[in-house]
């Protein structure tokens, strides 16, 4: 149970002894948390960008250019179970992590984690169709519904990239944060934080 900390009013800290790991997770683990995470966030994205020079800079055809991680195994780049999984880790993570963020930086971690939440709407109807053999439009290959529009190379570089920039500028809001949004911090993110303000 949530208790108030004297030192800061209008802050609730649950005590140290009885924090659970979520409580844990957004408050003196945030930090921590948030770089194992845009590790991986990093990494993945680097994977499209990747893929978008194997196709652009080095000419390679589509089927051949699957990013760094496909160079030793294209069957696990080619499994719908593998991107579908992402997509469900990046959701997660996003909304496991966003109650550590206050202020601007969590309205923006929040817009994050709607597009992603449709990111992910995207790659249930790849992973649905690749399992039931089921095509949707008569597609020969498992279809989203905004590659009816755009490649998929492009439109994956495409949300990686409106999930990641939401992101970046919640980073950016929770590292330097205003006086009022600091105050309200339990972690130790902000790169200015006063250790006397973090909750216990």
């Amino acid at each position: 149970m949530a208790v108030s900390n004297p030192a800061l009013p209008q802050i609730h800290t649950a005590p140290a002894a009885n924090a659970s790991f979520y409580e844990k997770l957004n408050s003196r683990w945030h930090e921590r948390a948030l770089q194992v995470f845009m590790f991986i966030v990093l990494a993945h994205w680097g994977e499209h960008l990747a893929q978008a020079y194997q196709i652009y800079v080095m000419g390679w055809p589509r089927p051949k250019a699957n990013g760094i991680l496909g160079l030793w195994y294209p069957w696990l780049i080619k499994s719908e179970a593998l991107h579908y999984g992402y997509a469900i880790v990046m959701l997660a993570g996003i909304w496991v992590l966003r109650k550590g963020f206050t202020g601007r930086a969590h309205t923006w971690w929040t817009v994050a984690l709607v597009i992603q939440f449709w990111h992910h709407i995207e790659h249930f109807l790849l992973i649905w169709q690749a399992t039931a053999h089921h095509n949707f439009w008569g597609k020969p290959v498992p279809f989203s519904v905004l590659q009816l529009v755009i490649p998929r190379v492009e439109l994956h570089l495409f949300y990686n990239s409106i999930v990641f920039i939401p992101m970046v500028i919640a980073m950016y809001y929770h590292m330097f944060p205003s006086e009022a949004e600091e105050r309200a911090m339990v972690c130790s993110c902000a790169w200015d934080h006063n250790p006397s303000m973090q909750a216990a």
